[in-house]
This record gives C-alpha cells, structure tokens and sequence, in this order.
C-alpha cells in the first residue's frame, strides 16, 4: 500500500467515477484502475461498487475512505513540515450550514496564506452532509447549531459517527428580511405579524429529519413555506417575495451586501428556550486541529466578538 494509491482512491470517492478522478489525476483511466485492483487485492476488500453511473463507496470502503484521509492527511503534515522538496501544497476544509459568518472567517484566513501554495476549500451544505463531510474528514470542521429541539437527536448522531461539538456562542432568534420588506423598520417582531408572508427553509433532502433544519422554531406551524438550496436564492426570495427566514442574527453585510436587516424575535413563552441557538463547530473526536484549523477558529471568534 502506498501514499499514492490512497490519493487516487480518495479521488476517486470524491469524483464518483474513474475516469473523471483520471482526468483530475492526469493519469490514465487503465492506470488508475489497476492501481486500484491490486490496492484492493493487497487489503482484502472491495472498496468501490462500480455500475454503469459510476462508483459509489461499499461499508468496508467508506470505513478505509476514513483512515485514508487520515494518513494522507498526516503525511503532507509531514512533508510541509521536514519535506526537503519544497513546502508542500497547504490543505484546509470546512463544510459549514448557510452562515456568512463562516464564509468571511474563511476569506479572512485565506488572506494569511499565498494563494499559490494552498488547497483550500469551504462547502455551504445541507446539514446531513456537514456532519457527513467531517465524519469522512472531507473537512476538518464543520460549522452548525443545536438548540432545544434538536440537541438530543443531533448529539447522538455526533457521538455515533465518533464527533464532537464545540461551543461558539448562544443566539437568540432574530427574523432575516430584505431591507425593502415592510417590518424591515420594525424594533421587533412576533409570528402573527410574519403570518401574511412566506417562511424560507434551506432544503434538506427529501429523507432529512426535522432536527436537521437550518432555521430555528422549525416545528411551529407556518401558512406558508418556501424552500431554497442555497443562499443567494434565498436572498432573492427576501427580495422578491417578502419572504422570511429565522436566524442567529449575524450577518455579513460585506457578503450578503446591506440590502437586508435582521429584527428580533419576540417568542411567546413555550417557544423562548427552543428559541436559542448555540453556534458551533464539530470535530473528529479527540483531533488536535491543525495550524490552519486552529487560525479558522480563532477567525471565526474574532468575527463573533465584534458582530456581538
């Protein structure tokens, strides 16, 4: 087993297809297959299921995806720091729920860096796959909430994929509106008056659990509910609908622009402790974060510092 043969089956995890991790690779479709046949011979398990749309990970292989990218991981940790080839190419991930704040951070430790000597990469996801990402260590962190309802269904889903969450900060919950709609003056706002106006709600999959909606007070009964993919989308419907979303309050006015105002919530009292969001970000358990990771974080809690 060799270094190379687990960069090529991690690329090949990620690419969903030999011949597409070949042409990333700029190797051979032929060569990369054979690498991975005697890979799989040497360890005695099959690792892809391969099909006419692709390849997709079987249980042993998404158990070796796993210590795969933990030893190539460790590997170029050691090549940057005693390689005598020259400072090797520095890797970073974050898979985060939609938060601007975690986009900024990000653009804020990139500035640290020569773009010329980086594999960076930040991911705004669903947050099955925050979790999921993390798990695989596709991303070293990932950033996302608990609150009342989901805390329990969450935390056990963390502590069965061998994560763990990390405190940031506690929110209250605040209404996200275009600057144009017409409670964007308002000093505060309750549901009845939301009521005439659509609720925005990232997607989560057509089998996600309710615990794991982005938005607070999920649970509440909404006349109307759009949903969205992603952020700029839902910008838009901000804009175009006068819709709504529920949030932590923080925004990043540099990314999102000034175009939109957050409004507190004003919670009647059975909604009041499910109503607070507790930001963090997970890890595998027990990591030490890298040099990268650890500047991301402290990124992070200089923005949170001043937005608070």
């Amino acid at each position: 087993m060799t270094i190379q043969q687990l960069i090529y089956v991690i690329a090949i995890s990620e690419a969903g297809s030999l011949n597409k991790a070949a042409e990333k690779l700029y190797v051979s479709q032929p060569s990369l297959t054979e690498s991975l046949r005697e890979l799989e011979k040497e360890i005695g398990i099959t690792i892809f299921t391969r099909s006419a749309k692709g390849v997709t990970l079987t249980p042993d292989g998404a158990e070796f995806i796993v210590y795969a990218r933990q030893t190539v991981n460790q590997y170029d940790e050691l090549v940057e720091h005693y390689g005598s080839g020259g400072p090797a190419r520095k890797k970073f991930g974050v898979t985060c729920q939609h938060y601007s704040f975690a986009v900024k951070a990000f653009v804020e430790m990139c500035k640290e860096f020569d773009t010329a000597e980086y594999d960076f990469a930040i991911r705004e996801a669903r947050t099955g796959d925050v979790i999921n990402d993390v798990a695989t260590m596709r991303s070293e962190i990932g950033i996302l909430y608990l609150s009342d309802y989901n805390r329990s269904a969450i935390t056990k889903i963390l502590r069965s994929r061998d994560l763990e969450f990390n405190h940031l900060i506690n929110c209250k919950a605040y209404a996200y509106l275009a600057a144009t709609h017409p409670l964007a003056k308002k000093k505060k706002i309750t549901f009845e008056m939301l009521e005439p106006y659509p609720c925005l709600s990232f997607e989560q999959g057509d089998d996600a659990s309710f615990y794991f909606a982005e938005e607070i007070l999920s649970t509440k009964d909404y006349h109307r509910v759009i949903k969205a993919n992603d952020r700029a989308t839902m910008l838009n419907l901000m804009v175009g609908l006068n819709g709504y979303t529920l949030c932590s309050g923080i925004i990043c006015e540099e990314l999102n622009g000034d175009g939109f105002v957050t409004v507190p919530m004003v919670l009647e009292d059975e909604d009041k402790s499910a109503g607070i969001m507790e930001i963090g970000y997970i890890t595998r358990r027990n990591q030490v974060l890298s040099g990268r990771g650890k500047l991301y974080i402290e990124k992070v809690n200089e923005y949170l510092k001043g937005a608070s």
